[in-house]
């Protein structure tokens, strides 16, 4: 019987490729519909937003920390695809106990392809999961390497409000900033600390992600009364913490995002 150890060292067994998916993780689910799983998925979250015409007509399971057990148990999937950070561990242990649950640990975007790699593997496609591997890198090699020594501009990348919150060098997102050519200047931190305006003074570049917490131009504004000198700008969360197949649109979106700033810098 075939084993598949995930990026959290739990090993599951299958006998088959699975034909009944649920995915508990929105950019995981983009990329099983990349991979072409449209008939095998037949569970989603009320956040995979993407594509759209899955968001329409898949089965919702709940939210990401708010999974609907007993409507899993219902589908009865013979694979759960999961996220150490973005679900709820006492919710995933809940579905292993009656499911096999692959569950992925994406801090960087070495992990990221590893787990494409996997799971390609799992569904029985690992041509296309190869495929869109190489589209990644080919996507990326341009970027500065992360350990690069460079100019990068200093920044924070806020995604939350009431409280603020930011990210941490431990965190995906940190190593999108530093491939894009920004510098965080909250690396020295873990996971999503909570700031204070105030830490923000002297921090020559802000970014406002889309999501999780919608920021417009209206925080912007906000922001400027206490930080005048600062430069304030919105910018694309799904592009900078999706690590599925999203991946392939990100590397065109730092540049464009870079020389943006660089021109008016």
């Amino acid at each position: 019987m075939p084993q598949f150890t995930d990026q959290t060292g739990n090993t599951i067994h299958l006998d088959l490729p699975p034909q009944r998916i649920i995915s508990l993780v929105p950019s995981q689910t983009e990329l099983l519909f990349e991979l072409g799983l449209e008939k095998e998925v037949i569970g989603i979250t009320k956040f995979c937003i993407h594509p759209r015409q899955w968001f329409r007509n898949k089965i919702r399971i709940g939210g990401t920390k708010q999974i609907d057990i007993e409507k899993i148990k219902s589908l009865e999937p013979n694979l759960v695809i999961a996220n150490k950070e973005e679900n709820e561990k006492a919710q995933v242990e809940n579905i292993a106990k009656t499911f096999p649950v692959w569950v992925s640990d994406i801090q960087n975007l070495t992990q990221a392809l590893e787990m494409i790699g996997m799971i390609g593997k799992i569904c029985d496609k690992e041509t296309k999961a190869s495929e869109l591997i190489r589209k990644i890198l080919d996507g990326f090699e341009p970027l500065e390497k992360p350990n690069h020594k460079t100019d990068r501009q200093d920044c924070c990348y806020l995604i939350w409000k009431d409280p603020y919150m930011t990210v941490g060098g431990d965190c995906f997102i940190n190593d999108m900033l530093e491939r894009a050519g920004f510098n965080n200047v909250f690396k020295h931190l873990q996971r999503y600390p909570e700031i204070q305006v105030e830490e923000l003074v002297h921090c020559p570049l802000i970014f406002l992600s889309s999501e999780p917490y919608p920021f417009g131009d209206k925080h912007i504004h906000e922001l400027k009364i206490k930080l005048p000198h600062t430069r304030i700008e919105l910018v694309d969360g799904e592009l900078f913490s999706w690590y599925g197949s999203r991946l392939m649109h990100a590397p065109s979106y730092f540049t464009e995002l870079k020389n943006r700033i660089g021109a008016i810098s």
